[in-house]
C-alpha cells in the first residue's frame, strides 16, 4: 500500500539548513560570552575523572568526564576564581580573567593522602556515589528544569552479569519494574504510574539513537545492552517530550564505555556462574591508536542459563562494535554496530491457586521465543565556529521477533494441538540533526537548541498456527495464508523543535520550547474469524481485508524553570504537552485473553514537575519534587466478560477514559563514612528512595471505572540501601517494597484466568560484594536474600498468559581481569 505524505524529508532539511545559516553568524557585534574548558589531571599526569569544577559566586558547576576534562559554554567576560575538587586530591583553585571567546585552564591536583596504590588510580570515586545529574547543556541536549537522573555504572555494586534491574535502577525514584526472566534479557519499568511492559512507555536509546522495534508504532524494546558495557544510563522525565518525540514516560539512554583514551589497547573478561545453570562471559577491548585520532570499543557477550522455573531455559549472544574519528579539530565521526539474538523457553502463566502451591512450576512446555536485533549508526559532529556546532545521528534497525505456543487462557488445558505462532519483523530508518548555538542579546545570555527528525518504521506481522510439536520449530504450516492475520503496518515521523535557555542572571534560566511533529500510521492486510465445533473441527472461517490510514499533525509547547541559589542548591520545574501515538497492537492482534477497541485513538495530556536538588558539602546528594500527569481519553485495560453461556474473562483496550497521576518523590543519599574517624579509603554510605502515587480515572461515564485507580501504579515504592567501601572491598546491602497494586482499570482483585487481579505488595533484599587484587576482581552476588516468593506482572500473552512469578534466592559469582 502506498500513502501521500504531505511533508517531505527533503523539506525539513532545507528548513534546517536555513536554521544553520541563520544562527551561524554573530547575533550581536558585541558578544561578551566566553567558553571556558580544561583538564584536570593528578601529579603522575594521569586524568581525574569526576572531579568538581565550579566558578565562584556563581551557578557554574560540572564534573570531568573520564578523560579529566571539563567546558563551560557561556561564562560572561570578567575575573573568575575557578575552584576544583576530588577525592584524595588537595583542593584548588585559579583565578582566571576571561577576555576572548574562548580560553582553557588545566588544574594539576596533589593527593591529599599517603599515596595511593596503582590500581586505584583509574578509580576515583565520585561524589554522587552511583547518581548524578545532566548538566544544562550536555551531548546536544538541553537539561535546564528538567527532572533527570544518570545512574553511573563504576560506582555500583551489582549483580551486572545478570543485568538485575531491582538494583541497577535502585536509586531512581518513581519506577514500577518487571521481572520476567533470570538474566535481563529483556528491561521492563515504568515511571509515574505508567505501564512497565517492554519499557514502552519511555523512549529509548542507546547512545542518543532509538533501539526499540518502532519508536512510534511499536515502541517496545526487546533488546536490552548489558550493564557490563555501560558507562552510565541517562533518564530524562515526561518533559523530554520536546526533544526526543512523545512518550509520557520520557527518556531513557544507555551510554556505553569508549576505549580509553590513554592507552593504545585494554582488555577486560568477566567470566560468572550461578544457581539454575547460569553461565556468562563478557569480554571487552577498546583504546586509541592514529596518533589519538581512532577511539575504538568493543565487546562480545555469551550467557546461558536453565531459569528459575521449569521450561524456562535461554541461549543469548550479544556484539557490539564502535569507533570515533576525530578527522579534523572541528569534525568527528562514529560508527556503531550492534547485534542481539537469543531463544529462550517461556514456562507461560501460572493461576492464583498454582502460585501459592508452588511458583516454580511450569504447565506450559512448548512455548518459545526468538530475538534477532541488528542496529547500526553513523553520528557526525561539525563544530561551526567557536559559538556553533551541529551534530548528525543516522540510525537503522532490522530486527524480528517470533514468538510461538499456547495462548489459550492458562487455566484452559493443553491439548497438544497446533500452536500459535506471531512473527515480527522490522525495518527502520531515521536521521536527526541538532544545532547548538550559544548568543548573546543585548545582555541576556541563551543557548538555542534546533533540530529535526525524518523516521520511516515498517512492520510485517503474521499470526498463524505453528506445528503441534514441542520444540523451537518457527514456522508456519500455511505461510502463504496464515490462519489469524497478516498485516504491513508503516508508521512515518517527521518532526522540527526548538528549545533555548535564558539566562536571566548567572543563577535564574526560562527554558522554553516548541516542537511540530507528522505522524503517519498505516496498515494493510487481513485476519481471519474461525468457528470451531465441541470436537474441535472448524465450521466457518470469515477472512476480512482492511486497510487503515491515521495522518496527525501535532504541536507541542513546554517552559523549564531553574534557579541555583548556590552550585549545591538548585529549584527546578517544568511543564511540558505530550501525545502517543497508538501503536500496531492497537490496530490488529488476535488473542483469546485480549481485545482492542477498533476506534481507539492517541493520548493526549501533559506533564509537570516541581522540585529542589543538590549537594550538600559532597557527603550529601538529593532530590525532592511533586510532579502531575494528566490524559485526555487514555489508552487502558478493563475487564469484560464473554457473552453467555461462557462468560470468560478477557482484557479490553482502548481509550477507556481521562486519567490523572499526582506524586511526590524523594532521594537522599549520605556519605556517613564523613563523620567517622576512619582512615582515609573507607566510605559508608546510605540512601533512601521513595515515591507516593495518587493515580486516578476521572471524568469517566462509565462507573465500573470512575474513581478507581489507574493499572500498574503501585501507591507507595521504597527502596533503600547501604554500601560500604575501600580501596579494594565494597559491599552493598539493599532492600525495596512495591506496594499492591491493579492490572486493570476496574481494579479487579481475583479472575479465572489471572490474567487480571491484584499484584500483592512485596518486598526483595539483595547483597552484592567485591575484592580487588591487582588486575583481578572477585564478585559475589546473592539476590532475593531472604528467599521471598512474589510475583511483579499478569501477562495476557507471552510469557504468559497468567502470572510470572520471579526468581527465588539465587547466587552469582564473578571473575574479572583487566589489562
Amino acid at each position: 500500500m502506498t500513502k501521500k505524505v504531505n511533508i517531505s524529508f527533503f523539506s525539513l532539511r532545507l528548513l534546517l539548513v536555513a536554521m544553520v545559516l541563520a544562527w551561524s553568524t554573530p547575533i550581536h557585534a558585541q558578544i561578551r560570552m566566553a567558553s571556558l574548558s580544561g583538564k584536570v589531571v593528578n601529579d603522575k599526569g594521569m586524568p581525574v575523572p569526576n572531579a568538581r569544577v565550579s566558578i565562584d559566586s556563581t551557578a557554574f558547576e560540572m564534573f570531568t568526564n573520564n578523560a579529566g576534562d571539563f567546558v563551560f559554554d557561556t561564562v560572561p567576560y570578567g575575573t573568575w576564581l575557578v575552584r576544583v575538587q576530588a577525592a584524595f586530591m588537595k583542593k584548588m583553585e585559579k583565578s582566571v580573567e576571561l577576555n576572548a571567546p574562548e580560553m582553557r585552564v588545566d588544574f594539576l591536583m596533589e593527593a591529599d593522602v599517603l599515596e595511593l596504590p596503582k590500581y586505584t588510580v583509574y578509580d576515583q570515586k565520585n561524589p554522587d556515589l552511583g547518581v548524578t545529574r545532566m548538566r544544562s547543556l550536555e551531548n546536544f541536549g538541553i537539561y535546564a528544569g528538567k527532572k533527570n537522573e544518570v545512574i553511573v555504572l563504576r560506582e555500583l555494586d551489582m549483580n551486572a552479569a545478570t543485568n538485575n534491574p531491582r538494583q541497577l535502577y535502585a536509586k531512581i525514584v518513581g519506577l514500577n519494574i518487571w521481572e520476567s526472566d533470570q538474566a535481563g534479557l529483556q528491561l521492563g519499568i515504568g515511571g509515574r504510574g505508567l505501564n512497565p511492559n517492554r519499557t514502552s512507555n519511555f523512549n529509548t536509546r542507546q547512545n542518543g539513537y532509538d533501539i526499540s522495534a518502532d519508536a512510534l508504532g511499536y515502541p517496545e524494546s526487546y533488546y536490552t545492552p548489558p550493564a557490563e558495557a555501560l558507562e552510565q544510563i541517562e533518564i530524562l522525565r515526561g518533559a523530554a517530550s520536546l526533544q526526543y518525540g512523545t512518550q509520557f514516560g520520557g527518556l531513557l539512554n544507555f551510554r556505553f564505555k569508549q576505549g580509553p583514551e590513554d592507552r593504545k589497547f585494554s582488555f577486560l573478561t568477566r567470566q560468572s556462574g550461578g544457581s539454575w545453570g547460569f553461565f556468562n562471559s563478557f569480554n571487552s577491548i577498546g583504546g586509541t591508536v592514529a596518533k589519538g585520532k581512532l577511539n575504538y570499543y568493543g565487546y562480545y557477550q555469551y550467557k546461558r542459563g536453565d531459569g528459575y522455573r521449569q521450561n524456562s531455559g535461554f541461549d543469548y549472544q550479544n556484539a557490539y562494535a564502535s569507533m570515533t574519528y576525530q578527522a579534523t579539530e572541528k569534525l568527528s565521526v562514529n560508527v556503531d554496530i550492534t547485534r542481539m539474538v537469543y531463544e529462550a523457553q517461556q514456562a507461560g502463566g501460572l493461576t492464583d491457586k498454582l502460585f501459592s502451591e508452588n511458583p516454580r512450576q511450569s504447565v506450559r512446555d512448548r512455548n518459545w521465543f526468538a530475538v534477532d536485533w541488528n542496529l547500526a549508526a553513523v553520528t557526525a559532529t561539525y563544530k561551526l565556529n567557536p559559538r556553533t556546532e551541529i551534530n548528525w545521528r543516522n540510525f537503522g534497525l532490522k530486527a524480528n521477533r517470533k514468538s510461538l505456543g499456547n495462548l489459550e487462557r492458562i487455566n484452559v488445558f493443553d491439548d497438544g494441538g497446533n500452536r500459535t505462532l506471531i512473527t515480527g519483523d522490522f525495518l527502520n530508518f531515521g536521521s536527526e540533526v541538532r544545532l547548538i548555538r550559544r548568543y548573546v542579546i543585548g545582555k541576556t545570555n541563551q543557548v538555542l537548541l534546533v533540530g529535526s527528525r525524518a523516521y520511516s518504521g515498517g512492520s510485517n506481522a503474521l499470526q498463524g498456527d505453528g506445528s503441534n510439536g514441542s520444540g523451537a520449530d518457527f514456522r508456519f504450516l500455511n505461510p502463504d495464508n496464515v490462519e489469524g492475520s497478516d498485516y504491513d503496518f508503516k508508521n512515518l515521523n517527521y518532526a522540527i523543535f526548538a528549545e533555548n535557555i535564558i539566562y536571566l542572571s548567572p543563577k535564574f534560566t526560562i527554558t522554553p520550547g516548541i516542537r511540530m511533529e507528522y505522524i503517519g500510521t498505516f496498515s494493510d492486510g487481513y485476519f481471519k474469524q474461525r468457528v470451531f465445533d465441541a470436537a474441535g473441527n472448524l465450521i466457518s472461517e470469515l477472512r476480512t481485508e482492511e486497510s487503515d490510514a491515521r495522518r496527525r499533525t501535532i504541536f507541542l509547547a513546554g517552559l523549564g524553570l531553574s534557579y541555583k541559589m548556590n552550585p549545591n542548591i538548585e529549584f527546578y520545574g517544568n511543564f511540558s504537552q505530550n501525545y502517543r501515538a497508538i501503536n500496531f497492537t492497537d490496530l490488529r492482534i488476535v488473542n483469546p485473553n485480549f481485545r482492542v477497541d477498533p476506534d481507539i485513538q492517541d493520548e493526549r495530556g501533559y506533564t509537570a514537575d516541581a522540585g529542589i536538588r543538590g549537594n550538600w558539602k559532597d557527603f550529601l546528594n538529593y532530590d525532592a519534587n511533586l510532579f502531575t500527569i494528566s490524559y485526555k481519553d487514555k489508552i487502558g485495560q478493563v475487564l469484560r466478560a464473554d457473552q453467555p453461556p461462557l462468560f470468560i474473562d478477557y482484557r479490553y483496550r482502548g481509550n477507556i477514559s481521562d486519567a490523572r497521576i499526582l506524586g511526590a518523590e524523594a532521594f537522599a543519599e549520605l556519605l556517613i563514612s564523613t563523620f567517622t574517624n576512619w582512615k582515609p579509603g573507607r566510605k559508608l554510605s546510605i540512601f533512601v528512595n521513595t515515591s507516593l502515587i495518587h493515580a486516578r480515572y476521572i471524568n469517566s461515564e462509565d462507573t465500573s471505572i470512575q474513581n478507581k485507580e489507574v493499572e500498574m501504579a503501585p501507591p507507595f515504592l521504597f527502596r533503600t540501601g547501604l554500601t560500604y567501601k575501600t580501596d579494594r572491598f565494597s559491599a552493598t546491602l539493599q532492600g525495596g517494597y512495591t506496594a499492591s497494586h491493579f492490572t486493570d482499570a476496574t481494579n479487579a482483585v481475583l479472575t479465572s484466568t489471572a490474567v487480571e487481579g491484584i499484584i500483592p505488595g512485596y518486598k526483595v533484599i539483595d547483597l552484592s560484594m567485591s575484592y580487588r587484587i591487582k588486575r583481578f576482581t572477585l564478585e559475589a552476588n546473592v539476590n532475593n536474600l531472604l528467599n521471598e516468593t512474589y510475583f511483579t506482572r499478569r501477562a495476557e500473552s507471552y510469557p504468559g498468559p497468567g502470572i510470572i512469578p520471579s526468581d527465588g534466592r539465587g547466587f552469582y559469582f564473578t571473575v574479572q581481569f583487566a589489562l
